[in-house]
């Protein structure tokens, strides 16, 4: 049986975080749920890469991006990098594109919205760092569930 946002919510009300209504579906899994761990960039997918290179282990990767709304910072070849690898799903603050690809990919992913421009590449950016978006603030090692109705935050597994 899935974990539905909606019943952590009435059931756990105390113990979570729920971020604002921002983000669309983009990915062919639309309920996801994971371990967190965050990546800080801004208009550079580099240390996006990097994190999707590693074993995913059902893991949700957050990605704060600044909200910036000038490039997409996941697209299809690195969404099909986190399926393959085991990621549970990501959190992009900020856009995706490919999006018709992505909806073909067993993969969470929830985004602001889509860009057809790739990010640029720097090399810049933190991992396991305090991110806040959307009215949250969100740790590495953290709990994430999503659907169609919201992203929810906690400090361990719900269910």
């Amino acid at each position: 049986m899935a974990i539905k946002t909606t019943d952590l919510c009435d059931e756990h009300e105390e113990a979570l975080r729920v971020l604002a209504p921002l983000f669309g579906d983009y990915g062919g899994r639309h309920a996801f749920a994971g371990t967190i761990a965050t990546v800080k960039v801004f208009e550079d997918n580099s240390r996006v890469r990097e994190a999707l290179d590693e074993p995913g282990e059902g893991r949700v990767l957050v990605i704060d991006g600044g909200g910036s709304l000038r490039c997409a910072l996941l697209g299809d070849q690195l969404a099909a990098k986190a399926r393959d690898n085991g990621w549970s799903g990501v959190v992009v603050y900020g856009c995706v594109r490919d999006a018709a690809d992505l909806a073909d990919l067993d993969v969470g992913i929830k985004a602001l919205n889509t860009h057809p421009c790739r990010s640029i590449k720097r090399g810049e950016g933190e991992r396991d760092v305090a991110v806040t978006f959307a009215g949250v603030t969100l740790r590495s090692g953290e709990w994430l569930c999503a659907d169609a109705d919201g992203i929810i935050v906690a400090e361990q597994p719900l269910a």
